[in-house]
């Protein structure tokens, strides 16, 4: 089954295309990706298709739309004919807790979710329109979401102690996040340390622009940084992370300003980029700390509050046996992983300084201690794919 995996962020579009076969045995075949970044500004588009010569555009690319045909044209032009496409979405709610075929009713729903994932929902949903206007009403395609590897949080975690029949109401509860991105480090961990998943207990970070970190006992999350939306929790790219929700009332009382006003701010305007008074940069980050106070304070309030859950998840957990770092930074980032893990040999944590520093993208254990400490790069359109290819062959 030929499955292209899209994966639409706030402005850009990765994708892959595999070849499935029935046998979850058997690896899915890599035929083609490619990545368009900068949607809405002049865009750089790639593609690397099996048998062609690779792609390189520089182009004016309006908006999700016009990525996902020039993502389309690339791939109809250059590989087999497409049997499904999936794709990723970031927030499902409580409905969506496993993948599912999307008719008009999902793609509702997805639309009514916006509001709490307010970076990614609007594309994913743009992402999926477009598709259908692309392959024609044939081709299954499938919705994978973020939160649904976090379904399994206790109530007594996923509940915010606000009036309860608040909550209850307006359906206000910890949802989690980078779900995709879990499932699949913590099934090639088990692979790589030949750990059965059923045992596999351990502390996850998926560190990126979007950062989160994710407590997993017996291959199941149990807590995650993320929260209602993917604003709270970790230090992020532009996203504030953990605040005092007061903080809120004073901005709109100080600044004259509405609500809706501060919280793009925290979404859009904080975090790393926020602190540094531009770059959300990680490697601009540390190039500069040495001789920039506010480089330096950056890099330092994403790296504390990093250690900060990791020592609340080890403690939830009661000990774990793995550390793993995936994401753009917690994969290529040999100082910040250091940084985290700094001062946690008390527990058995411990970084090898020379195998940290070669594991620049590539899997890696990286520790000398009790704890093991891993570089798992991830692959969340393989999930997708998988996923997308159990389900649309389903229908047959």
């Amino acid at each position: 089954m030929i499955v292209l995996a899209l994966n639409c962020g706030s402005s850009s579009v990765k994708f892959r295309v595999f070849d499935v076969t029935p046998d979850s045995r058997v690896e899915p075949q890599l035929i083609g990706k490619g990545l368009v970044e900068r949607i809405g500004k002049d865009a750089v588009a790639t593609a690397e298709m099996a048998g062609h010569a690779p792609r390189r555009d520089t182009t004016a690319i309006a908006d999700h739309g016009a990525a996902i045909r020039w993502v389309t044209e690339r791939v109809r032009a250059s590989a087999p004919p497409l049997d499904a496409v999936g794709h990723r979405v970031v927030h499902g709610g409580e409905q969506y807790t496993r993948p599912v075929l999307i008719d008009p009713a999902v793609s509702t729903a997805i639309e009514d979710l916006e509001a709490l994932a307010p970076l990614h929902n609007g594309p994913n949903l743009a992402g999926i329109r477009a598709c259908r206007e692309a392959v024609g009403p044939s081709v299954p395609m499938v919705a994978v979401f973020d939160t649904a590897f976090h379904s399994t949080l206790s109530e007594h975690v996923y509940r915010y102690a606000i009036p309860y029949e608040l909550s209850q109401r307006h359906g206000l509860r910890r949802f989690g996040f980078h779900g995709i991105s879990y499932q699949f480090v913590v099934s090639r961990y088990c692979e790589l340390a030949s750990v059965d998943g059923s045992t596999a207990t351990l502390v996850a970070f998926h560190l990126g622009n979007g950062a989160s970190a994710a407590a997993v006992r017996n291959g199941r999350s149990v807590d995650t940084s993320m929260g209602f939306t993917p604003l709270e929790g970790l230090v992020m790219g532009t996203r504030s992370g953990d605040l005092d929700p007061a903080l809120i009332g004073q901005l709109v009382q100080r600044e004259h300003v509405s609500v809706d006003e501060v919280e793009g701010w925290l979404n859009e305007r904080s975090g790393l980029a926020g602190i540094s008074g531009g770059t959300r940069d990680m490697r601009d980050l540390i190039e500069r700390s040495a001789s920039d106070p506010r480089a330096r304070l950056a890099v330092d309030m994403f790296c504390y509050r990093a250690k900060k859950y990791l020592g609340a998840y080890l403690a939830a957990l009661g000990g774990a046996r793995a550390v793993i770092f995936t994401g753009g930074i917690g994969e290529h980032s040999p100082d910040v992983r250091a940084k985290i893990c700094e001062g946690m040999s008390w527990c058995g944590l411990a970084l090898d300084p020379e195998l940290n520093d070669r594991a620049r993208g590539s899997e890696s254990l990286i520790s000398a201690g009790a704890i093991q400490a891993w570089v798992i790069p991830t692959n969340e359109e393989l999930v997708i794919a998988r996923e997308t290819a159990r389900l649309a062959g389903s229908r047959h």
